[in-house]
């Protein structure tokens, strides 16, 4: 473990992020120094972006300053309020339980750790902000930026938030702890970023060892064509839910050159501008007739020739599930593909797209090299899948659909992945159910796939396994130009 001066890192950073945006629980505590505000604030700003939370925290406020007008509001209209924070649903019907919570301590915000971790919707992570916040009593607050960086620096060694907290109480000198949240937020969400750190304009640079870490690609020069392009395709799992997971700052972390993006779930015109112009990319989007459903966009610094959407053919476009750009020498396809369903119900269906799609892509094929990618909803093999032997007469991985799959590669394609990298246990879809991801019990069901002859310009192929936000990861391409 690195040898690191502690107080040395948090001096710099301190100077630092002086200038940095103050995180919105500690803004509002400024303003207020309300112990009720700062344990609400806390509990909106879970998984929230930090002007998302000050916004609903207005809202709220506004209408329930404290305890007593909280009471005094519904469930549904606090949801109302409180709308767009993550899981809103969940966090008003912690709100609507609070103020009945805080009666048994007088209808006061309680003082005491174990006091604090009866309320509705406070955990440790919570507790011990509003300690240190509201209260200025010792307390360690770790969140996913104090757990990621001190384990970025080697202070401690570590795999949950938990786990950190209590190693830093052992190790951490108690002057840092009202601060050191307070601090490493502010550093993390401003340069130390989940992806893409800006290690190449961090104060620490020269003393931090950098444990893990991927540092941003620094953009190159306009005038300098990058020899490869790199492709990267995610199934989002609805791109507004994924927007408020820092969708955004993942995009413009890895920085590639073509991002194709399946299941968003919403029109253009429900996205906010950040989605729709996002820095340094021209978008395009194929929505579903139906809201909420199915969906794709493609974000791209390259301009397309052209864009088609779907297949000309209606029993399928509907569904948004298949987006087209066409480049000097290129197609990508971007593609969402049915789920079977449970009983194989739309297995036909299914099939039937899957033919019409083949064909299509036989045709672009003729004209220049074709890129297929996105959410297959099949793992081919075995080897792509944990439990392949449970799951044979399941939807993804049924005998009829992996025998398409089969016939396909066969006519004249490459799963890239497979090309470069014949490990087991290499997955990109997990359930949310049972840790799955934690213990990776997944399924590889997101592909890019080429035309036999482009094979050449292959140059590698991976699977993001470490960016979350999903329940799926993205996969990448390099592909030369």
């Amino acid at each position: 473990m690195p040898d690191i001066n502690i107080d040395l890192f948090l001096a710099l950073l301190k100077q630092e992020v002086a200038s940095y945006q103050v995180p919105v629980v500690d803004l509002i505590a400024v303003q207020s120094k309300d112990p009720f505000k700062v344990l609400v604030a806390t509990i909106l700003s879970a998984r929230t972006k930090d002007e998302t939370t000050a916004k609903a925290c207005s809202r709220l406020f506004a209408k329930a300053p404290e305890a007593t007008a909280l009471a005094a509001l519904s469930q549904e209209e606090i949801r109302t309020l409180i709308y767009p924070v993550g899981f809103f649903k969940n966090k008003a019907r912690y709100l609507a339980a609070l103020p009945a919570a805080l009666d048994t301590f007088g209808g006061k915000v309680p003082t005491e750790l174990d006091d604090l971790l009866s309320l509705p919707g406070v955990g440790r992570k919570t507790a011990n902000l509003v300690l240190a916040v509201a209260f200025g009593k010792p307390a360690i607050c770790v969140d996913t930026h104090v757990h990621r960086i001190m384990n970025i620096w080697g202070y401690v060694e570590t795999t949950t938030p938990e786990q950190t907290e209590m190693a830093l109480r052992r190790k951490l000198p108690q002057k840092y702890w009202l601060t050191v949240n307070s601090i490493l937020v502010a550093f993390g969400q401003g340069t130390c970023k989940p992806v893409g750190p800006h290690c190449d304009r961090c104060v620490l640079a020269a003393y931090c060892p950098k444990l893990g870490v991927t540092p941003r690609r620094l953009p190159r020069p306009r005038h300098k064509e990058r020899p490869t392009l790199r492709l990267i395709s995610w199934n989002v799992n609805g791109i507004r839910a994924a927007a408020k997971k820092g969708f955004v700052d993942i995009v413009q972390g890895l920085g590639p050159d073509i991002m194709a993006i399946q299941e968003t779930k919403a029109h253009p015109e429900q996205l906010s501008a950040e989605l729709t112009g996002m820095n340094g990319y021209e978008a395009y989007f194929a929505a579903a007739r139906k809201k909420g459903y199915s969906g794709l966009a493609v974000y791209t610094r390259l301009k397309p020739i052209r864009v088609i959407t779907g297949l000309g053919r209606d029993e399928f476009d509907s569904e948004g599930r298949l987006l087209t750009l066409e480049f000097d020498s290129f197609f990508l396809v971007n593609a969402y593909f049915h789920n079977a369903q449970p009983g194989l119900s739309r297995l036909d269906y299914k099939l039937a797209f899957n033919r019409a799609l083949h064909d299509f892509v036989d045709e672009l094929t003729a004209q220049k090299t074709v890129v297929l990618c996105g959410d297959l909803n099949v793992a081919h093999k075995e080897i792509d899948l944990a439990n392949p032997k449970a799951n044979e007469k399941n939807p993804g991985f049924s005998a009829e659909e992996r025998a398409w799959l089969d016939t396909f590669l066969a006519s004249g394609y490459v799963d890239t992945f497979r090309l470069f990298n014949q490990e087991p246990g290499q997955y990109t879809w997990w359930s949310y159910r049972f840790n799955a991801r934690r213990k990776n019990i997944g399924w590889r069901i997101d592909y890019f796939i080429v035309d036999a002859g482009s094979r050449q310009r292959l140059k590698g192929a991976a699977i993001l396994s470490d960016i979350m936000g999903s329940d799926h990861c993205p996969v990448q391409l390099e592909l030369r130009r």
